[in-house]
Order: structure tokens, then sequence, then C-alpha cells
């Protein structure tokens, strides 16, 4: 809307109706017509990646938000009840490649999970343990079914280039491991939280647009110029409807012309347009929008400084919220994924869990579980420490 005056000025005699007759005569009139319909973002990666992540700062921000969070929890190897920081599959986990360092990786793995739904990893194999792992771009990964409808192999393209990751049909081996949300009405493919939040995030940016709109023209609501005729001419002339125009073009409109007076001549009135309790509403319905890419995503919209949520007491609360529902789920399902995966090489007696115990947004509720299991009276010393997870102590 670069200007509601330019959308106003249609010079017309009379009104005439879809059938074409006439309703009035010798009327001057300014006519105004909004009648554009919605326009929303495709679903497929790129335009989500654009619109989402690239242009919106609510879906930036829960993204990033969740990527950075849960690649802060380290991921610990097990081959009975203790970590081994000394195993091979740990050291890889540590430095997944010589390019990228473990966040790094994770916060990639994590970022293409959520706008796409699916996170691939290619594991590079050096003799019978893999040396090297690299995560690919959702977008570029096609999957090779076979005659059961099920993945028997990945292409992966890249610059006209193709690659073809082939799962080993004897051992069961594939240098692909792919992770997926839940898609209702897909079996390959995962369902990505941004495109269940995509008509949120097109409002959202819709809002946007229009404050700039408002900013470029004036920063006020616009208005109508209304023609009453002088010499007993009731229209303006073509010359002097193109040279209204072009002077409204090149003085009157942008953020530089805020307050600038509007000289008026021959018989024109300047009829301001206040904006109405539906105009001003498009304020609440961004912040609408905004929740709800929050709430798709399983981040308090407290912890995005969203107006208006009282949902929790205060940040601890949402804080706390956010890591038990949506950080330690999301981590613990990328450990057991990735364990499954990685079990073809290093055994069945190997296992990935995420390292609860050095998180610490969990401190204080750690400390409070660990005492209320050390004021239990009828466990030995050697249960307590079972249950909390921690070695027994041998007596030498």
């Amino acid at each position: 809307m670069k200007n509601w005056l330019q959308a106003a000025l249609m010079r017309s005699p009379n009104i005439k109706s879809d059938a074409g007759s006439n309703t009035g005569s010798g009327t001057p009139l300014v006519a105004l017509q909004l009648a554009n319909s919605a326009h929303w973002t495709p679903r497929n990666y790129g335009a989500l990646a654009r619109e989402g992540y690239q242009q919106n700062a609510i879906a930036y921000r829960c993204i990033r938000l969740i990527a950075e969070a849960a690649a802060s929890v380290p991921l610990c190897v097990r081959r009975g009840s203790l970590c081994e920081s000394g195993d091979p599959a740990a050291r890889l986990l540590r430095k997944p490649n010589p390019k990228t360092s473990r966040v790094e990786f994770f916060e990639a793995y994590y970022g293409y999970l959520h706008l796409s739904g699916d996170s691939f990893v290619e594991a590079v194999v050096v003799g019978e343990n893999p040396a090297a792992l690299f995560n690919l771009r959702p977008d570029r990964m096609r999957a090779v079914t076979d005659h059961t409808g099920w993945p028997s192999a990945w292409d992966y393209e890249v610059g006209g280039k193709r690659r073809r990751f082939v799962t080993d049909p004897v051992s069961g081996r594939s240098s692909i491991h792919h992770m997926r949300l839940f898609h209702p009405t897909d079996d390959i493919y995962g369902f990505s939280p941004l495109e269940a939040a995509a008509k949120a995030v097109d409002v959202h940016n819709a809002g946007g647009v229009w404050t700039k709109a408002l900013l470029e023209n004036s920063a006020r609501p616009s208005g109508a110029l209304i023609y009453k005729g002088t010499g007993g001419s009731e229209h303006l002339s073509d010359e002097q409807f193109a040279r209204l125009k072009s002077e409204l073009d090149k003085k009157h409109t942008g953020a530089g012309a805020a307050g600038r007076p509007l000289l008026l001549e021959g018989g024109l009135d300047w009829k301001a347009m206040s904006m109405s309790p539906t105009d001003m509403d498009f304020l609440n319905a961004r912040r609408d929008a905004a929740r709800e890419i929050a709430l798709a995503f399983g981040v308090p919209p407290m912890l995005l400084g969203i107006p208006g949520d009282n949902t929790y007491a205060n940040y601890k609360e949402a804080n706390l919220a956010f890591w038990r529902q949506t950080i330690l789920p999301l981590v613990r399902k990328t450990a057991d994924s990735l364990g499954t995966w990685l079990a073809d090489w290093y055994g069945d007696d190997f296992r990935i869990v995420a390292d609860e115990d050095n998180i610490p947004a969990l401190a204080l509720e750690r400390a409070a579980r660990w005492k209320a299991l050390n004021d239990v009276a009828f466990m030995s010393d050697d249960e307590k420490r079972i249950r909390a997870g921690l070695p027994v102590e041998v007596v030498q």
C-alpha cells in the first residue's frame, strides 16, 4: 500500500454496476477498492527457509534458541553404566570432522531438523569404523526406494553432480543417518514445525510490511482528495489530473515527506482517513501470530519477550519448562537415533545417552532430587548411587 491516496484518485462521472448500468450521474467520486487475496508461502524447504528463518525474527530466534540449547548438551557413550570418554565413538562425537566443532555440528543438525523436519549425516568410513561425520542439506537429499517402498539408497545432488549412498544389503549398514520428525502423511520424510507455523509466519511478516508501508507513507493514515468543481466543471481535466498525481508522487510520499503541508487549489479539498479499530487490530494479530509460531516450536513466548503472555509466573519457570518439554526430549531422541545407527559399527552393547547431569539449567532441580534421594532411609548407599545413575563404589 504505497499510498491510499493514489489508489483513491480514480475519476468517474458515474457509478456503474458490474452490469454496466448507471446508478448515478454528475457526481464527483472517489473510489477505493481493496480486494486483494491473501498470499501464502509455498510449502517447500527453500520458501520456508527464506520467509521463516531468514525474514522472520520470531521463527529465527526459536530455531536458534532450540539449536544452541540442544547442542550444548554433551552426548555420552556407554557400554555399561559408565560414560567412556576414551571410546573411539566418544572421540568422534567430540570432534565430528576436522572442519567443524561439536557445537557447530549439532547446531546445524538441529537447525536442519526444525527447518525441514529432516536431518542427514554422512559417515566417512576409514577401515572398519567411521572417521568423520558431516551434515548434509536436507533439500539436496532424495530417497531411492525399493519394491517395498522403503529407501534402499539416498541421492545427494549439488552443483549438477549426484552421489548415491547405497545401504549394504548384507550388514544393513548405511553411511547416511536420517532422523526425522513425525509426519502423518509421509512414510519417508519428516514434518517441519516451520511448516505448521507457516501461516502465522506469513501473518507476522505481512504485519511488518504493513508497518513499513505506513512509515513510508509519512507514518500516518492516508486520506482522499475531493474535487468540488469550479467554473462549471465537475471533473479534473486529464492535464490537471496528471499534474496532481505527479506532484503527489514527488513531494508527498515517503518518510522524508512526513508533516509536509499539502497545497490545494482549484476546488480540491483534503479529507483525512483515520484508522478504524479494525485497522489498529493488526498489532494484536501480529502478537498472536508470534505466540503461535513460538507454540509450534515449543518455545515459551516469555523467553522471546513477546508482550501479553503470562503463562508462567516468572522467567525461571518458563526456562525450566523449555528445557524439560522441548530440549531434553529432542536430545534424548537424537542420542538414541545416533546410537542405533552407529551400533552397526561399534557393537550391540553400544549406547549414546544425553549427559543430563552437566546441564546448568537443571542444576537446582538435580540438587533437589539428589537431596530427596539421600534422605531415604530404607535404601543402602549403593542402591542410592544406582538410582542416581552413578557407579557403585568398589571397596578394595
